[in-house]
């Protein structure tokens, strides 16, 4: 198990720097164009030079306050809906395949919607986050709980296990795996969609700043708010993965 971790982050590690040299070869001897990809050095110059301004924190103060929001109303929506469609065979057959079906539409052909019914603030993305991340939480939901063994319901009620009894130790802990996997893919959907809701049409936020870098040609600070968001979205993934492997192994 060691060995094939140790394996792992070899790949991984590699894959950057390979990427890394990369960038700097391509930017340093000139065979791209600095308008379109800035040497590393001037994106970290700019990276440094943002995080010491408080236009940077209030930026990523927005932002994750929005996937917040988003996100919390996301899981309560998605599990809430999700356990209540499992309580019938009948609205499974009928409800998960609608649910399915909608979530293979592009979200993003509706951010105007969004923006049109909550404006061009927070508001919008808020709503916007929510909904795209609300499908693959409330789909998971529906497979792990309706995948409930009845022969340990039935053993539940028959110790006379009252029906929170039988949530809390029969259906939650055996529909855990699916459903933590479900909240991880709702998760960085939610982070995606906010921050690409804010790139297209927003007031603040990171994307925001992305958005007006690139409007100002200022491809430097551009590079250094992605490289920002990169490192981020990095950072996030292996805490949740983490703390879904540890779920997992309990």
């Amino acid at each position: 198990m060691e060995g094939s971790s140790f394996a792992a982050r070899s790949i991984q590690l590699s894959f950057v720097a390979i990427v890394g040299g990369a960038w700097y070869l391509a930017s340093e001897t000139g065979s791209v164009s600095r308008l379109f990809l800035p040497p590393p050095r001037e994106v970290h110059a700019a990276l440094s030079r943002l995080v010491e301004t408080q236009a940077f924190w209030s930026a990523v103060l927005v932002t994750l306050t929005t996937i917040a929001k988003a996100f919390a109303m996301a899981v309560v929506a998605g599990i809430v809906v999700g356990y209540l469609v499992t309580r019938s065979k009948l609205l499974i057959k009928v409800i998960e395949p609608i649910l399915s079906g909608m979530f293979t539409i592009p979200i993003t052909l509706f951010l105007p919607m969004f923006i049109l019914f909550f404006g061009i603030g927070t508001g919008s993305k808020v709503a916007y986050g929510a909904t795209y991340a609300f499908f693959p939480i409330v789909l998971n939901t529906i497979a792990a709980f309706s995948k409930a063994e009845e022969r340990y319901l039935r053993a539940a009620r028959s110790m006379g296990a009252n029906a929170w009894q039988q949530f809390r130790h029969v259906l939650l802990p055996g529909a855990m795996p699916v459903l933590i996997t479900g909240l991880r893919i709702g998760f960085f959907i939610c982070f995606a969609s906010v921050l690409g809701g804010e790139t297209i049409s927003s007031v603040a936020g990171v994307g925001r700043n992305i958005a007006l870098a690139a409007e100002l040609m200022e491809p430097a600070r551009m590079y250094a708010w992605i490289l920002f968001v990169i490192l981020t979205s990095v950072t996030l993934n292996m805490v949740v993965h983490s703390i879904e492997n540890r779920v997992r192994s309990r």
